[in-house]
């Protein structure tokens, strides 16, 4: 992948669904050329698919953070299923270090999100955590 095929994917990045003219445009390229690379870019497995952004994937639940998460034992699977049960709870993510587990939560207030990390802490097994709040989130190759 050069340097032409990393912009064609970070402009992708931006807007998903911008036409092949419009990236041609804005990359100083042919349609042609766009269209062939996208299509090689895709059959090599490099663009795996297009998404969507909706607006409640931004503002349903304003109130996001990482929770971080110790467990005692070799019950992290017990503990991940647990964590998986709780509404707000999002994702769980197995990790190295001082963590063994990272919750993504999100909820609509900061009561709510009070109250999920005290049923986490209620889980047999966690004996400590952290939490961060997300105040912004900048995706890979997102513009103002």
């Amino acid at each position: 992948m050069d340097d032409t095929d990393q912009s064609l994917i970070a402009a992708l990045r931006r807007d998903g669904r911008a036409s092949l003219s419009d990236l041609a445009g804005s990359l100083g390229l042919a349609r042609a050329t766009v269209r062939a690379r996208l299509e090689r870019l895709q059959a090599a497995g490099e663009v795996m698919g297009f998404t969507v952004l909706t607006r409640g994937d931004v503002s349903a639940l304003p109130v996001r953070a990482l929770m971080m998460i110790a467990i005692e034992g070799r019950g992290a699977e017990k503990t991940m299923a647990r964590l998986a049960g709780i509404p707000a709870v999002q994702a769980v993510h197995s990790t190295n270090g001082r963590w063994d587990l990272i919750a993504e939560i999100g909820t609509a207030t900061l009561p709510e999100l009070d109250e999920v990390m005290f049923r986490v802490r209620d889980i047999d097994g966690v004996v400590t955590s952290e939490t961060n709040l997300l105040l912004s989130t900048r995706r890979a190759g997102a513009r103002k």
